[in-house]
């Protein structure tokens, strides 16, 4: 008998909360930001919870005006491995770009970050499109689809990093004094347009095999890249036509990689703002609308857009802008298209983006909450939710006591976790080695001598 569809849901963990006001609400302690203890709170009351998954962002630039909002982080996979000691069962999800970081660098910190875990690991592939990034690597950013020809690259040289060590290759013989069987420890010899990198790695192979591959952009190429690599996807959509279009284009497009729907995991954003009543939430919703200072949205908005927003303009509809751009592309294409459905001044479409920066916003009781999540779950819209509090952790807290229960009452949500590592929770396969699978000659067997591994301790 088929097992019942269940929803997933990941937790993205953002300083003191989701809304771009949440450090001026009393619920908050902004002097947390760089706590490593707040944050280990917020993965445990998301463990207690069932939760699939945490997931950190990360830029690498101060983005944003810091002088109206709480922003400069804590490094992800730093601040993971520290989760990782205080949690058992949980995923822990890290953004990492592809444009300013080196194969060999991600495939070590990825392998140490799932040993660490016991194989909880997961990388977010961002190809970050922002140009004070750029600008502080002393570079102009990279065009939009050359971006993602290097990703892609990227992708390949990290996956055959991991691969490089056979499942079996620690043999561990005290006796014998034989520690590694050198045959099953593979150079990658890669030679591409963008790295050269010999191998092998020199940390063994990870409990997943491969920490899972997330990835968050839904421009053609993001979507294509993610319908060729990825295991989940977080998205973004404002309703559930525009999620089930979504849903249906990136599923569609797996065949054609050999891939099954039930290989990735669509993921949209939802920012709850829940309260034991209707009106106790939409009070909650009002005070963090209070609390917004509008050159902040300005200076945000600008940013995505691409033009120079004032507050003489507050008032006035968002002027014409074209969607195409080298940056961010898939989610100025959401804000134009919000501004212009819903016909909103500036000041409007500042209080919407406030919220979730893009990402769908629902005030309501804990069954409202569930029943906007069973309607897209169910609808074709998406395999569960990427959960963005407003508040943290109070508004964590809410959903993991209040909404995940109701989940749980409706048979949408499990009552615990299906196994140990993020893999078993999301229910995807843990891949085998490419070496081992496809019976290449033995490393160790290369141009008639030993694998040499000198300078790998």
């Amino acid at each position: 008998m088929p097992s019942v569809r269940k929803l997933h849901l990941n937790t993205f963990l953002m300083g003191v909360g989701h809304h771009e006001a949440a450090w001026r609400h009393p619920l908050t302690e902004p002097s947390r930001l760089t706590d490593v203890r707040h944050y280990q709170e917020l993965a445990r009351i998301a463990e207690r919870g069932r939760l699939d998954s945490v997931f950190l962002a990360d830029g690498l630039a101060l983005k944003g005006e810091v002088r109206h909002n709480a922003l400069g982080g804590l490094e992800p996979l730093t601040l993971l491995a520290a989760l990782a000691a205080v949690t058992e069962r949980i995923g822990l999800i890290a953004t990492v770009s592809t444009t300013y970081n080196e194969p060999f660098h991600v495939a070590r910190k990825f392998a140490s970050l799932d040993h660490i875990s016991g194989g909880r690991a997961g990388w977010n592939i961002v190809t970050s499109a922002g140009e004070a990034e750029a600008h502080n690597f002393g570079i102009e950013r990279p065009a939009h689809r050359d971006r993602y020809r290097r990703a892609d690259e990227f992708l390949e040289v990290v996956t055959k990093l991991w691969d490089s060590w056979e499942d079996d290759a620690v043999i561990g013989d005290r006796r014998a004094g034989v520690y590694a069987d050198t045959a099953k420890i593979h150079p990658i010899e890669h030679a591409g347009a963008h790295f050269a990198v010999h191998g092998p790695l020199n940390t063994s192979r990870p409990p997943q095999g491969h920490p899972l591959l997330v990835q968050a952009g839904s421009s053609e190429d993001g979507t294509e890249f993610a319908a060729r690599h990825a295991e989940a996807v977080f998205t973004a959509q404002q309703t559930l036509e525009e999620a089930r279009r979504f849903y249906a284009d990136i599923k569609g497009r797996l065949a054609r990689y050999g891939r099954f729907p039930e290989e990735l995991l669509v993921l949209p954003g939802i920012s709850p703002i829940i309260g034991s009543t209707e009106c106790e939430a939409l009070r909650l919703e009002k005070e963090l609308e209070d609390l917004i200072v509008p050159a902040y949205g300005l200076a945000q908005l600008s940013q995505m857009t691409g033009i120079r927003l004032t507050e003489d303009q507050l008032d006035d509809p968002l002027p014409d802008i074209p969607v195409e751009t080298e940056g961010a592309q898939s989610r100025r294409r959401l804000v134009i298209e919000l501004a212009r459905r819903e016909r909103l001044t500036v000041r409007q479409l500042l209080t919407r983006l406030a919220g979730g920066r893009g990402h769908r916003v629902v005030a309501g009781t804990p069954e409202q909450i569930a029943d906007q999540l069973q309607e897209w779950f169910e609808g074709g819209g998406a395999d569960g939710f990427n959960v963005m509090p407003p508040l943290l952790p109070s508004g964590l807290a809410d959903f993991v006591d209040h909404v995940v229960p109701e989940l749980q009452i409706r048979g949408l949500f499990r009552i615990d976790y299906e196994g140990r590592t993020l893999r078993d929770n999301y229910g995807l396969a843990r891949p085998a080695s490419r070496y081992a699978a496809s019976g290449s000659p033995r490393s160790g067997e290369r141009d008639g001598g030993p694998l040499d591994l000198a300078g790998a301790a």
